[in-house]
């Protein structure tokens, strides 16, 4: 699909010397291509392999840090403000 994107950009950059609307097709269809095109081939391998094999290490690392920036901020948060903790854990309980 790359290649097939590419010899189209060039032909089109070839035929904007005489028009530079072709130009400025040839901008467009490499913006189209790399916010979906590459971006649909990722996803589709990525869960390829999260059925075989659980998640990528680099997604897992990510979910890892944002879990470990969430439980920093609510210990703040306990630390910070007591008494509206205590509030809360009671209605939870309830």
């Amino acid at each position: 699909m790359g290649t097939i994107v590419m010899a189209g950009t060039a032909v089109l950059v070839v035929l904007g010397f005489g028009n530079h609307i072709y130009w400025l097709a040839a901008v467009a269809v490499l913006f189209l291509y790399m916010q979906y095109g590459r971006g649909a081939s990722a996803t589709s391998s990525r869960g390829g392999s999260s059925s075989g094999g659980g998640m990528m290490p680099s997604d897992y690392r990510a979910y890892r840090d944002r879990r470990d920036k969430q439980a920093k901020w609510e210990r703040r948060y306990r630390r910070e403000r007591p008494f509206e903790s205590r509030r809360q854990e009671r209605e939870k309980s309830k």
